[in-house]
Order: C-alpha cells, then structure tokens, then sequence
C-alpha cells in the first residue's frame, strides 16, 4: 500500500491468516472484509495489499552470481518416494579450492503453501551468510508449488501429512550426508515449517545440531525430552495461540537440558518475518530474529 493510504485493520490481518492456513472460505474472507471495509479503504485495496508480492519482498536474486543455486530431487522411500527441493550455496566455497569447501547446512521450510518464491529468497540468503541451504517442496507428490499461495494451500491439504513429515526427514538426512557438507546441520522454518523443524529435532535427535522455528507448533513434553539440538523459537506477541505455548516449552526443554532461548516479538503477528507479504511483515522485529537465527546457526552449527 502507499505511504499515505489508510492503515490496514487488524481484522483484516486476522481474516487473511485464518483464509491462507485453510480456517475459513475465500467467500468468508471476503465477507469478512468487507464488513470492515471503509469509503477510503476497499475491499479490492485490502486484498491487493494482503496477498504476496514476491518481487517486493526479495532481498537476493535468483541469477545473483554470488550464490549457485539448482533444484534437485532425492529419494523418500519412507514419504512420497521424492522430493524435490531448491539447494543453494555461495560461489566462494566452490571456488577457494580445487575441492568445493564443506559448510554446515540448513534446512528451510516453507509454510502451508508449498515451496513459494519467498522461501526459495530465504534459503539465498543462508546462502549470502555462508551456509549451504536446501529447501524442500512438500508438495513434489503433486506436481509442486503451483505458483499461487491460496492453489498451494488447497494442494498442500490433499497431502498425507505423515508422508510430508518422512519427505522432510529425508531432506534433512541427504543434505546432512552431501560430500559438501560438514555433517552438521540447522532447521528452520515458518509455521508449518516452523512446527516441522520442533518435529525433526525430535525425531532426528543428534543428527540435528540446531533449530529455529518461527512460530511452530511445539512438540509434547514426552517428545521434547528427546530433543538433542539446541533450540530457538520465535513468536509474534499477537499470534496468541502459538505464543500463548511458549512458556510450556520452554519449562520442558529446561527439564531435559536443552540450550535453548524463545523470544516474543512485540506487536508483531503470525507471518512477521515474511518480507513478501507487507500487511503482516514486521521489519524490526523480523530484522532480530534473523540475526539472531543466523547467530544461533553460527554457534551451533557452524562452531
């Protein structure tokens, strides 16, 4: 939206995130805003400004000719049979040596959309801080990302979720085991993706070196127990639902010895770190939690 345009209700924020996570109809998202609509703000302005816009929000460029990046596809016999995800590295590790140079690698997972243009961005910009990043589409088993987030959600439910999950523990296992890699590696991701990194460090134990899940689901307290990588949540103080989980998760992680920091992001709603949708993206508080994301990784994964 323009400098000078009405501010977004907060209404609308809330409708758009219970339409993209599949909780409510696209008729009752729309109904929804136009009961909040004003003369000076329509409903065809707020769902412009709500949707992504992945051109605006991208910080690194897929031609870039700092990074290298290609889509590969690996085996899921556990899962879909594959997945295919977009693997990324900086050009000064291939190019110091004869050899390539192994870096420490991190997982990135999308949200409930699949493998979009924002997340692809994501995983360049571990790249740019010297890490090499894969990021898996969950929706390989049917045909991937369509290009379109609301079509990406509709696909994303048709998907076994227990076969998504074994696709995302093979991720993690190929990339931990490339020849390029250090044999260490991190995940994050952003709301399913942040649930599945809480999930693979459970599952993967100390195959798994660190996780940053940006408002994730956390696991059961019997699971957490299990939990071997050091872990750092980030919540937006008005996501309440998942916020509202943290102190839980944080106890139990205490009671099993786990390194781990949580932070609540004030003024800040689900989505806050995506750059490509504005009305739910806080600069700030997004600005923090990279830093100290890509912190954590470099101490934990990295060190």
């Amino acid at each position: 939206m323009e400098l000078n345009s009405p501010k977004m209700p907060v209404e609308a924020v809330r409708l758009y995130n219970l339409f993209i996570h599949g909780d409510i109809s696209r008729r009752d998202f729309m109904d929804g805003l136009q009961k909040v609509a004003t003369a000076s703000l329509a409903v065809g302005v707020m769902v412009e400004a709500l949707m992504p816009n992945y051109a605006a929000g991208q910080q690194i460029a897929p031609s870039d000719n700092r990074i290298k990046a290609t889509y590969e596809t690996i085996p899921s016999p556990n899962g879909n049979g594959t997945i295919k995800g977009y693997f990324v590295r900086p050009i000064s590790a291939d190019t110091r040596n004869a050899m390539p140079s192994k870096l420490p690698g991190i997982l990135v997972v999308h949200e409930n959309r699949g493998l979009n243009p924002h997340i692809e961005d994501v995983a360049r910009r571990f790249a740019m801080a010297n890490f090499m990043a894969f990021a898996p589409d969950g929706l390989t088993s049917l045909g991937g990302f369509p290009g379109d987030d609301y079509k990406g959600g509709q696909m994303f439910s048709k998907v076994d979720g227990k076969k998504m999950a074994e696709d995302m523990v093979a991720a993690a296992l190929w990339l931990k085991n490339r020849a390029d890699c250090t044999g260490k590696i991190g995940v994050t991701g952003f709301c399913y993706g942040g649930g599945i990194s809480n999930t693979l460090a459970v599952r993967l134990g100390a195959d798994v070196a660190a996780a940053a899940p940006f408002y994730g689901g956390p696991p059961s307290k019997d699971d957490t127990a299990k939990i071997k990588a050091a872990i750092l949540v980030h919540h937006g103080e008005l996501d309440t639902r998942l916020a509202a989980g943290w102190p839980a998760y944080d106890a139990a992680l205490k009671a099993a010895n786990v390194p781990h920091e949580g932070y609540i992001y004030p003024g800040a709603v689900h989505g806050f770190n995506c750059d490509a949708t504005p009305e739910r993206y806080n600069k700030a508080a997004a600005d923090l939690a990279w830093q100290r994301t890509t912190d954590w990784f470099n101490k934990y994964v990295r060190g």
